[in-house]
C-alpha cells in the first residue's frame, strides 16, 4: 500500500520506523528522488546508513499527535463536517503552542 499513498507527494526525505524497511519501499523512494530515512531491520545481512538527526525528529510529529488524541472531540472526529473537523485541530494544536511557549 505504499505506492498508492506515495502518489503525488514530492518530499526531500521520506521517514518512516523499521515496519517500511523493504527494498521495494526503498527503491520507490530513491526512484521519486527522495531520501529514505528507515533505519534498517536487525536482520539485514547488509545494513543502510540512514540520517540519524532526522529519523530522531520524526518523535516529534509522533508526540503531536498523541497530543491531538487527547483531545476527545478530535478522537472521536465528533465534527460532521470537514470544516469544523480542522478548526478542532487548529485550536488544539494553538492550545499546544501556547502551552509549551
Amino acid at each position: 500500500m505504499a505506492e498508492p499513498l506515495m502518489r503525488g507527494f514530492d518530499a526531500q526525505a521520506v521517514m518512516a520506523d523499521r515496519g517500511y524497511d523493504t527494498d521495494a519501499i526503498v527503491a520507490l523512494i530513491h526512484g521519486k528522488g527522495s531520501e529514505a530515512v528507515i533505519p534498517p531491520r536487525k536482520h539485514r545481512k547488509a545494513q543502510r546508513d540512514y540520517d540519524l538527526y532526522l529519523y530522531r525528529l520524526r518523535h516529534l510529529v509522533e508526540n503531536a499527535f498523541m497530543r491531538l488524541k487527547g483531545w476527545r472531540s478530535i478522537a472521536t472526529r465528533y465534527a460532521k463536517r470537514t470544516t469544523s473537523f480542522l478548526a478542532c485541530v487548529h485550536i488544539a494544536c494553538m492550545m499546544m503552542r501556547l502551552k509549551f511557549s
